[in-house]
């Protein structure tokens, strides 16, 4: 059992056939040999779409019961109205998740740029309704980043009640200068944002969104590197995301994260191998 959680934003990418995964799987079966390798997921479907009741007992079947699928709270929750109107509906998406069990932990909030400190209280009466939970959020409202009052106020809120602030970490794709279109289609949909390396809770929560040069991404992923490790020598255990502009060397960044880990905390597990016949290192980009 690893110390930490470590994953990609999805399972389902058939750009990873012939290197993470066999060349010929079918791609239904990928969550079985993801969750071979990565002990987490970030539950990114669950924002867009409510799975149905026959996808949710294939993963609860295929999924290990120490596996954390990170759920996101739908769309229509998070990102429209009054979060105090949504209390029935977040219930009814609990509901539905229940077949995962423990698995969904914890449940991921995203909030949307327009959420300010003006709708604070909406945040607390949600929190407060769901507090038997393990919750993280997400805040991309730049009143948020500022060191300022308004900040702190949020800090207060989230570390009172026990719910992890998620950091997402950007700087590596606002690096690129590639005018392929993933880099610029990540770029216009991902969020420019001051880092903050929250840990208010036993289980810190980083997403990092890296460009598709590995190598590039490395000098923003070594401060991580030195952060996560000194989390779980604390006892803490960080859950750990990593992105790619369309995410075909997610899997890859993913395993260089883990092999790199592993030369600061010499006692680390191995990742297990992620096909039958393991590829060679350079083909995911370990080199």
């Amino acid at each position: 059992m690893l110390p930490y959680f470590l994953g990609c934003p999805s399972w389902n990418e058939p750009a990873w056939r012939g290197s993470f995964y066999p060349p010929d799987l079918n791609m239904s079966d990928s969550v079985e040999h993801y969750c071979r390798v990565f002990n987490a997921v970030e539950g990114n479907t669950t924002f867009y779409a409510r799975p149905d009741a026959e996808k949710l007992a294939r993963w609860v079947a295929r999924m290990p019961a120490h596996f954390r699928f990170c759920a996101k709270v739908h769309k229509d929750i998070s990102h429209e109205g009054d979060l105090r109107d949504q209390l029935g509906s977040t219930q009814a998406f609990l509901d539905l998740l229940a077949p995962l069990g423990e698995r969904v932990m914890p449940l991921w909030l995203q909030l949307p740029a327009q959420f300010g400190p003006s709708r604070l209280g909406e945040l607390a009466v949600w929190l407060d309704e769901f507090a038997n939970r393990r919750i993280a959020v997400e805040v991309r409202h730049t009143a948020f980043f500022d060191k300022g009052d308004e900040e702190r106020v949020l800090n207060r809120l989230l570390h009172e009640r026990g719910v992890e602030r998620i950091c997402l970490d950007s700087r590596a794709l606002f690096s690129c200068t590639s005018r392929d279109p993933a880099v610029l289609h990540a770029q216009s949909k991902k969020p420019r944002l001051p880092i903050r390396p929250a840990a208010f809770t036993d289980s810190p929560q980083v997403r990092f969104i890296g460009g598709p040069d590995l190598d590039a991404n490395q000098p923003f992923l070594e401060p991580w590197l030195d952060k996560v490790a000194a989390w779980i020598e604390q006892g803490l255990t960080p859950h750990v995301f990593l992105h790619t502009p369309d995410n075909h060397l997610a899997a890859a960044q993913a395993l260089r994260f883990h092999a790199l880990l592993s030369e600061r905390l010499p006692g680390l597990p191995p990742l297990p191998p992620y096909t039958d016949n393991e590829p060679r290192a350079e083909q995911l980009g370990l080199l």
